[in-house]
């Protein structure tokens, strides 16, 4: 889960020498990358294997690293890269075509330290930005949603289909799935993509102000209207509307909302004049909406017009192998948004969270990180800074720790790290099965498993190879 650096340099005693600097003294993993053609490959992959930080000598005798540089940035903005001076660089060149620092060596610890945390600080806030601008605009799309879940993967696949149409969409899921998160996914890749994307919880609304803030009012329509108010369906106008926990929703606001569906035209508290309105309708709910429409709580003309297309969204339970990716995403997202430092995570605490139930699902999970982020004065996130038993307090539990069990990669089965005495198996072995399950997950696309292990795909064919594996 270390952040990793790409060290693109053709000496390899320098190269090996920076690497253990890195490594030992700043707690980054190393990629390493000896002439222009290896660092290529590896800085102009769409998912460059977790680099987050490039380090390179520009003096190398196949090719322009300038030229390299500026290719670079042109499809890696996010990524700094710091230049090595050996004396003969053009700083003012390297500068121009997007270096973020220039270092000398052999480097001086504390200089060196400075340049990467500043480059890291810096790309997390863009990162940061660009996430937020993305929110705003309405261009968050499936590309931006975290996970690889087969279940995830299958609701993705339904939300890029209503993306295609302006079809109402429903959808389900245990409260803080990330409901929100994919309507807005499906808004970013709609035609509606960059019109409003107006999100409102039907179960936060006081029952006398519902129609109110959904239809909008006129001045004096009722005590405390001081002024018009155009409403919820009017500032979504020509975007999306995704009315969260719609089964709270009291009946009469249900009447209403089935017209505006079907004739798309609202009537304002204390206006008998009709207003045309043309929103997309995502609803979501946590609830179970047939149980509600037998007890007589929701009309079945509105959750059959609801229900034109409906998406369930996974529990994280569901979907525990997302857990690692979205840890570290929450951790990158803390770290540039609160300012704080970036911070590494234990596999052993990794394995613990993998191992938690998450009754809050992703929300929980980001919450609890976000509180280790605050309270650890670690550079590495340990199981310790995770309070579980509050948890299990919090949720009913006895108050105990929850159970770290032996680590398991999942997958169409367990592929326990003990063997059956219970003895760790051979560092070999293991490599093996991780290497087989990486391809397997990947349906045996070589390209896409050597990344997620963050290996060269020659490095993946060589090792497949060594064990005699097709």
């Amino acid at each position: 889960m270390r952040a990793k650096i790409l060290l693109v340099m053709q000496d390899f005693a320098s190269r090996a020498a920076l690497a253990e600097v890195i490594a030992q003294h700043f707690g980054f993993a190393a990629v390493q990358a000896a002439g222009s053609h290896a660092a290529l490959k590896l800085m102009t992959d769409p998912q460059p294997s977790g680099v987050r930080l490039v380090i390179m000598d520009p003096q190398m005798p196949d090719a322009d690293g300038m030229e390299i540089l500026a290719g670079f940035r042109k499809k890696q903005s996010h990524i700094p890269v710091i230049l090595i001076n050996n004396g003969k660089l053009d700083i003012s060149r390297a500068m121009k075509a997007g270096a973020f620092d220039v270092i000398d060596m052999p480097p001086n610890e504390e200089r060196l330290q400075q340049v990467i945390n500043n480059a890291l600080k810096l790309s997390l806030l863009e990162k940061e930005y660009s996430r937020l601008i993305r929110q705003e605009t309405g261009i968050f799309t499936f590309e931006n949603v975290v996970g690889h879940d087969a279940g995830l993967v299958e609701a993705i696949k339904i939300g890029r289909k209503a993306a295609t149409t302006d079809a109402p969409l429903l959808l389900t899921g245990e409260t803080g799935v990330g409901k929100e998160v994919f309507a807005r996914a499906v808004h970013g890749e709609s035609n509606r993509a960059g019109k409003p994307f107006v999100a409102v919880n039907c179960g936060a609304l006081p029952e006398q102000l519902v129609e109110s803030t959904l239809f909008g009012h006129v001045k004096g329509s009722f005590t405390g209207a001081i002024a018009n108010a155009i409403g919820k369906f009017r500032e979504a106008h020509g975007g999306t509307l995704f009315l969260d926990e719609i089964g709270e929703l009291p009946l009469p606001a249900q009447v209403k909302i089935l017209r505006a569906i079907q004739s798309s035209e609202i009537s304002p508290v204390g206006d008998e004049r009709s207003v045309s309105v043309d929103v997309r309708i995502v609803a979501a709910t946590n609830r179970d909406l047939e149980k509600a429409m037998k007890d007589g709580r929701f009309r079945d003309d509105l959750y059959f017009r609801l229900n034109v297309l409906q998406v369930h969204l996974p529990s994280l339970a569901e979907r525990r192998k997302d857990i690692p990716a979205l840890a570290y995403h929450f951790i990158e997202r803390l770290a540039a948004s609160e300012r704080r430092p970036m911070k590494d995570i234990s596999f052993e605490a990794i394995t613990a969270l993998m191992n938690w139930d998450w009754p809050g699902n992703v929300r929980e999970l980001e919450n609890t990180i976000h509180r280790a982020m605050i309270l650890s004065e670690n550079k590495t996130l340990a199981v310790d800074d995770f309070d579980f038993a509050a948890h299990a307090h919090a949720h009913g539990g006895e108050g105990q720790e929850a159970p770290v069990q032996p680590p398991v990669m999942q997958g169409a089965g367990q592929l326990s790290l003990l063997d059956a005495q219970g003895r760790l198996r051979p560092l070999a072995e293991i490599e093996k099965m991780v290497l087989a399950f990486s391809l397997q997950h990947h349906q045996h696309n070589v390209t896409h498993a050597a990344d997620a292990l963050g290996m060269a795909k020659s490095t993946f064919y060589r090792k497949m190879k060594e064990m005699g594996e097709k």
